[in-house]
């Protein structure tokens, strides 16, 4: 298996300094930017909108795991790939057609991923896993950074990949939410590929060598 890939968490940047933290993950060991895109209908808080993930796309100089958490996601996938995004994650619970959806994710030019809501069971993702790239585990409820970690999380990374492995797929298992230093080892062995963190990242007084630390542990 390659090396865990991780996801800083633009939500919890600074977003009056927001070219500096771009500038620093940029700079730093971390593999993609995670942007959360919420529309205070499908989550209960509003992110950032589009004039705000241009800006972000222009500067940033790695992958963009794009993370929609909003209601009928169809609408905005075009507009997505032309930002820049390189992968498209729509909520499970948000699509009513998921299949489609998916297609059409990857008919512009993106890599699709599907995200899981803490109380939505893996096995429903079985019969499109092999159309997915990506499964974004929400291992803290979805609209809000800062929260503490679910511990059932493990049990849905290990159930997942093991399902990955019996369909031959090539899906990556992202966990989003409370992720820091004391899960990530447990969370890698579990099988996940990518880590997103947010506030432990932008929180430390030292994201840079943060990152590195992440790193180090999940190697």
């Amino acid at each position: 298996m390659s090396h865990t890939l991780i996801a800083p968490s633009v939500l919890a940047a600074d977003f009056a300094n927001l070219q500096r933290d771009i500038e620093m993950v940029n700079n730093s060991e971390a593999d993609w930017f995670h942007i959360d895109v919420m529309d205070g209908v499908f989550v209960p808080n509003i992110s950032f909108g589009m004039p705000v993930i241009k800006s972000i796309a222009t500067h940033a100089k790695k992958t963009l795991d794009v993370h929609l958490m909003i209601i009928d996601p169809d609408r905005y996938i075009k507009t997505f790939a032309d930002l820049g995004a390189n992968i498209l994650t729509v909520h499970y619970e948000a699509c009513t057609h998921l299949h489609r959806t998916l297609q059409a994710i990857k008919a512009e030019g993106m890599q699709a991923g599907v995200a899981l809501n803490p109380h939505t069971n893996v096995s429903l993702l079985e019969d499109t896993i092999n159309d997915i790239d990506l499964v974004c585990i929400m291992s803290v409820n979805p609209g809000f950074g800062g929260q503490s970690f679910i511990e059932n999380t493990y049990n849905k990374v290990a159930q997942l990949r093991k399902m990955i492995e019996e369909k031959a797929a090539n899906t990556k298992i992202e966990i989003d939410g409370g992720v820091t230093d004391k899960n990530a080892k447990q969370l890698v062995d579990a099988g996940a590929d990518v880590l997103v963190a947010g506030s432990y990242v932008f929180g430390a007084t030292n994201p840079t060598e943060t990152i590195q630390g992440l790193k180090k542990i999940v190697q």
